[in-house]
């Protein structure tokens, strides 16, 4: 969007632009979600958005803030990684330290609450 002075308005002759103003169906497209959910956001005050009358409305440093909000960062260090690995290919390991239930180990039968009304009560 070329730099659109406003007149009368300080601060907007020359080089100062408007800031492009995105619409929660545009938002929606490039993050790959719905409208709804990028409506329901802002309306719960959880995504930084602009208010204008009672249309919400972003900027571009406001996606560039809903995407760090959102973003996931590994848990542990490159490291760490082979020590998943090693505990994801000896899962014998860990079933045996799980206390296995004998089996003919008595267990309590659960047992159905009557019903708070019938749908066929009979008035009298």
């Amino acid at each position: 969007m070329p730099s659109t002075p406003i007149p009368g308005l300080p601060g907007t002759e020359g080089e100062a632009s408007l800031p492009r103003l995105y619409r929660p169906e545009e938002i929606a497209e490039i993050l790959g979600c719905s409208a709804w959910w990028v409506k329901d956001r802002a309306r719960r005050r959880l995504i930084p958005h602009t208010r204008v009358g009672r249309a919400y409305r972003f900027t571009g440093g406001h996606l560039v803030e809903i995407v760090r909000l959102y973003e996931e960062r590994p848990t542990r260090a490159a490291q760490g990684v082979a020590a998943v690995a090693a505990l994801v290919s000896a899962p014998t390991a860990q079933a045996a330290t799980q206390p296995r239930r004998a089996l003919g180990a008595p267990t309590s039968r659960l047992r159905a609450r009557p019903p708070r009304r019938t749908q066929y009560d009979a008035v009298a």
